[in-house]
């Protein structure tokens, strides 16, 4: 006899001789390989895994098939949580809900990630005024909006022997927007380019 039954989106086929059932065979839901890339269900090839039911409880290691009836037969989906372990663990849950939760927790943890821009200046240990309070002008504008700055000033050539004229400069930048910025890295000469960080001051 072959039975055929419908249920929640559950097509069971189920082939028996009398009252003794020898094959069952389940199509539940199959999830695209194009969704996303977790193990789930038919996409599950393992054969053998461990199983914990929807509760925690670990129900032992199960042939593929019979992990995936158990999970079919409470209308729930068979998840592969650790792919790599020796058996691989599938857990019994609702995969629509795990994934709304996952989606959830990561939107909440985009909120919570501050990254913040750093913009590159560039000063000259021979810059002249006009152009080192046009420099000032982008710095105060781009700290003023959140960003921090980076500030190099390279020595090239002879330029090296202005070294010291070069740190007056860059002592003085700092100087005219410490108003509303912090150093977070003190200036420092590696090669022969000499850098600091300005930073927001916390309100």
């Amino acid at each position: 006899m072959i039975k055929i039954t419908h249920d929640s989106g559950c097509v069971c086929v189920r082939f028996s001789y009398g009252s003794k059932l020898e094959v069952s065979i389940i199509n539940k839901k199959v999830i695209p390989n194009n969704v996303n890339d977790d193990l789930v269900n038919e996409k599950i090839r393992f054969k053998e895994v461990m199983v914990i039911d929807k509760d925690g409880t670990k129900l032992g290691i199960k042939l593929r098939r019979e992990a995936l009836d158990i999970a079919y037969d409470q209308e729930l989906d068979l998840l592969c949580v650790a792919p790599n372990a020796t058996p691989p663990v599938c857990k019994v849950l609702d995969y629509g809900r795990y994934r709304f939760e996952q989606q959830k927790k990561a939107k909440e943890a985009k909120k919570k990630q501050h990254v913040t821009e750093v913009k590159p200046l560039r000063l000259s240990p021979v810059i002249d005024k006009h152009d080192f309070d046009t420099k000032m002008r982008h710095a105060r504008s781009w700290i003023e909006d959140g960003m921090k700055v980076k500030v190099d000033m390279r020595f090239r050539g002879r330029l090296i022997t202005r070294l010291e004229v070069g740190k007056k400069i860059m002592n003085s930048f700092i100087e005219e927007i410490s108003d509303i910025a912090n150093v977070e890295k003190r200036p420092s000469l590696e090669g022969n380019t000499m850098s600091t960080v300005l930073a927001p001051k916390k309100k």
